[in-house]
């Protein structure tokens, strides 16, 4: 008996310390897959939330604070302003250190201010090719345009050691930015890791092409395996030095008390919370639901059809709920829209049959089959590519944006000659040749549902819509090159500002943000008027009259603004819907990671 009791004994310990020795682990899954982890270089949702946990800006957002509020992340503080909002000082906290890499050949190398000068640099390089560079050029960085030119000009390397004023080092903790004009919001382009995320010029160079697989920062994960657009997986980077320091205000109703609660008892605690995160891509939405129902996920952001089997009437499903699952739901600053290509020979153009066939395109699209019945109430009708949650919002702002109106649509066809000439049902151009509109899409069925309201909605007023399928990252690849008439995608803001929206209409950003190449110089000017305005009447003012003319000229289809729901199984705490904090999974963790005394 003493035998098998010291046996017995023995298992257990055995078995607790195997449990003590697992890491603590969170898992999702994304219903669009990635392109890399260099912050100069993605574009997509899913990289750029990825990017959040392995690399750090100089500011975040405070997780609990509405409207947007900023904190210091690496900084030690909030910029210093000056001269109208064009001189901007940053000074960051010593002892910040990146994740461990050959590059470093076996030292720990500490964040500098010189890592920002250069991170913000490869902005400007021809040979990063980023498609994120408009933020700093619309900012108007003094002399990096300049350098970007003359690389462009001579085909020479980017003369990183050359110093500009537009963002220099003043000394190892502290760099100043510098713009030709004023930029009020620019400290936001300053919270965000996929614009600003510093890197290390060492390894930069030391993956000269491979910067998009090798990402080395100083947050709170690095990159510990990647399958591509299958699995990514993120570990604890154990260089990484940073607190819980989130605390709700005791007076704001929207945080429950047992979230309120969970902040006091992970206040000062080290993070990461969780020792390693995966995430697998899952483009169609019912394996994503099936994997959360089977506990493969601890979260799960609801796909559109299962919307109201998570939460008939806005509250979590019975069945659900008694498993212990929440449902969290905010509206997110976050448009969904299809464009009509602005260079497209049928398509694009401002004469007046142009103009109205967009304009009447948009009016015989059916939106509200598209809320109700596709998304399952999952988006509003959208007046604007503006959404809420944003900068110059006005909720009262209402326009044709929002409106599915096919007699009116059948009616400007007819007076500007896009009529059905041969009386076989579909129209013709205003010169006699058939009509016919190409739209571009995904094979998963979200889209395809999507598509199809398109040709349907169309064919209803006569227009011949002809489908073409591609996977997301080659219509992209596609979209910025110019080469798709019609696309449908979302823009999800990466800061508070209403401008981040009219980027995706303003000229300049052709092959970036503005997908359409919408290049109206009349919009142009009122969106280089709004960018120096601090925010306020007068700017919001600018702004509705730029809403205005992209109604009036309708390079794009506003279809929905999002309202999201996202599922949490027991095992998953601590999570906060933040509208411009992607890497949420940063303030989450485990059961046993909350209720732990000390560092997990």
């Amino acid at each position: 008996m003493p035998a098998l009791r010291l046996a017995l004994a023995t298992v257990l310990l055995l078995a607790a310390a195997a449990a003590a020795a697992a890491p603590r682990t969170l898992r999702f899954a994304f219903a669009g897959s990635e392109n890399g982890f260099d912050p100069a270089q993605v574009s997509d949702v899913v990289s750029a939330a990825l990017v959040g946990s392995i690399f750090e800006s100089p500011l975040t957002y405070d997780l609990f604070a509405r409207p947007a509020r900023l904190k210091p992340r690496t900084a030690a503080a909030l910029p210093e302003v000056h001269d109208n909002h064009t001189r901007f000082v940053f000074r960051i906290r010593p002892g910040i250190h990146f994740a461990d890499d050959p590059a470093f050949k076996g030292h720990k190398r500490e964040l500098t201010a010189a890592d920002y000068v250069y991170s913000v640099k490869r902005f400007y390089d021809p040979a990063t090719r980023s498609p994120t560079l408009f933020h700093y050029e619309n900012a108007g960085l003094l002399g990096l345009s300049e350098l970007r030119k003359v690389a462009i000009a001579t085909g020479t390397p980017f003369p990183y050691d050359t110093e500009v004023a537009g963002i220099r080092a003043l000394d190892r903790y502290t760099f100043e930015v510098r713009t030709s004009r004023p930029a009020p919001r620019l400290p936001y382009v300053f919270a965000t890791p996929p614009i600003s995320g510093a890197v290390a010029r060492e390894v930069i160079e030391a993956a000269a092409g491979k910067t998009m697989e090798r990402p080395v920062g100083t947050g709170p994960f690095r990159l510990a395996e990647w399958k591509r657009r299958s699995r990514i997986v993120l570990e604890r980077n154990p260089n990484h030095r940073s607190v819980y320091d989130e605390a709700p205000d005791p007076s704001d109703p929207s945080v429950d008390a047992a979230t309120r609660e969970l902040a006091l008892r992970l206040r000062g605690r080290p993070m990461p919370l969780v020792d390693r995160l995966e995430f697998a891509i899952i483009e169609e939405g019912q394996p994503r639901w099936l994997a959360f129902l089977n506990g493969e996920l601890d979260m799960l952001t609801v796909p559109s059809e299962f919307a109201q089997l998570a939460a008939p009437g806005g509250q979590v499903a019975p069945n659900l709920a008694k498993a212990g699952v929440r449902l969290h739901r905010a509206v997110q600053p976050i448009t969904m829209y299809t464009y009509f290509g602005a260079e497209h020979p049928v398509l694009g153009g401002i004469a007046p049959a142009q103009v109205a066939l967009r304009r009447a395109l948009a009016l015989a699209y059916h939106v509200p089959r598209e809320v109700e019945l596709i998304r399952k109430g999952l988006t509003v009708p959208a007046h604007s590519v503006l959404p809420p949650e944003v900068s110059g919002f006005d909720p009262g702002f209402r326009s044709e944006m929002a409106e599915h109106d096919p007699p009116r649509a059948k009616a400007l066809l007819d007076l500007y000659g896009w009529r059905d000439r041969d009386g076989d049902g579909w129209r013709e151009t205003p010169e006699g040749r058939p009509l016919a509109v190409e739209f571009t899409t995904q094979p998963d069925q979200l889209s395809r549902q999507l598509a199809e309201n398109w040709q349907k909605s169309l064919a209803a007023v006569g227009v011949r819509l002809v489908v073409r399928t591609g996977t997301w990252q080659e219509n992209i690849k596609a979209s910025r090159a110019g080469k798709l008439p019609m696309w449908g995608t979302g823009w999800s803001a990466a800061l508070p500002d209403g401008g981040y929206f009219l980027d995706v209409l303003y000229g300049p950003n052709k092959g970036q943000a503005n997908h359409a190449r919408f290049d109206l110089p009349a919009f142009n000017a009122l969106y280089e008027e709004q960018r120096m305005l601090p925010d306020g009447p007068e700017r919001d003012a600018v702004i509705a009259r730029a809403l205005r003319l992209s109604v009036a000229y309708m390079p794009l289809k506003a279809t929905g603004w999002v309202v999201q729901s996202w599922l949490t199984h027991p095992r998953a705490v601590g999570y906060v819907p933040h509208p411009f904090i992607r890497d949420y999974w940063r303030y989450m963790t485990t059961p046993d990671g909350a209720e732990a005394p000390g560092a997990p």
